[in-house]
């Protein structure tokens, strides 16, 4: 996996400013065997295109029933939006940004990286992605319970608040310990886990920072890496239910979806 630099061209992706990703489609680019077409966007992060494009938004059931429950019932994880040319063959790029934060690149190469639902901007068609779920407790508390997993070959636009830093994984290495509201991507080959260093009792009224940690090790003769930022980004409170029976309903379904 290669991290590209700020303002680096990277086939159809380049990083502008170190705040905008500029997605260029229909025409040739470096590095690219054959012309881009269409990509896959977090919505809402549109801020100019040039050409003719046409946007949709990702359908419910477009990746299995489970999948469809996951993003019924929570307004976290990634909503994705396809973006592509008008006109097949007219080349057209796409200036995409987010509320100020960095943009930083990744490239797969047939490995997989998990991102916090929030901080992925865009990605390349051909790439596989999943919800994935975090499924502990402290995972809610530390405020996120939706990952988006991508693997496969392309380029992976992530954001960040300010520069982040990455931290190795390996499995003769020590374990690595980090604030689960600064984390926001790892490599799909390590494990993560949810670590405490407080009782129960002082659970509740203490933050996500200091009391629980998400922790990560390399399965052995393996390496990966975390990717962490300068800021600790605290989601926003879930929605209220309209009727104690929604809520309800809600909780079982939840629960079916924990178990997947």
């Amino acid at each position: 996996m290669i991290t590209v630099g700020e303002g680096a061209p990277a086939a159809a992706f380049e990083v502008i400013n170190d705040k905008f990703l500029r997605v260029n489609l229909g025409g040739a680019t470096p590095g690219s065997s054959a012309p881009l077409t269409q990509v896959w966007m977090k919505m809402g992060t549109m801020v100019a295109y040039t050409g003719e494009m046409k946007f949709e938004r990702e359908g419910m059931m477009e990746h299995g029933f489970k999948h469809a429950l996951k993003k019924a019932f929570t307004d976290e994880g990634a909503t994705l939006v396809r973006a592509s040319c008008a006109h097949p063959g007219v080349p057209a790029q796409l200036l995409l940004a987010d509320e100020g934060k960095s943009v930083v690149l990744l490239r797969l190469t047939g490995d997989a990286v998990v991102v916090n639902g929030n901080d992925l901007l865009a990605f390349e068609p051909n790439i596989k992605h999943k919800v994935t779920m975090m499924r502990k407790i402290s995972s809610i508390v530390a405020g996120g319970l939706f990952n988006v997993r991508l693997e496969g070959h392309g380029f992976v636009a992530i954001l960040t608040h300010g520069r982040p830093i990455t931290l190795p994984v390996g499995a003769e290495l020590p374990p690595v310990f980090t604030d689960a509201e600064a984390t926001v991507a790892w490599s799909g080959n390590v494990t993560c886990d949810f670590h405490t260093d407080v009782s129960f009792k002082a659970f509740f009224g203490r933050s996500s920072g200091e009391s629980f940690q998400m922790k990560f090790v390399a399965p052995p003769g393996s390496h990966g890496f975390v990717i962490v930022q300068p800021f600790e980004e605290h989601p926003p409170p879930p929605p209220a239910s309209s009727s104690s029976s929604a809520g309800a309903t809600g909780d079982i379904i939840s629960g079916l979806c924990l178990k997947a």
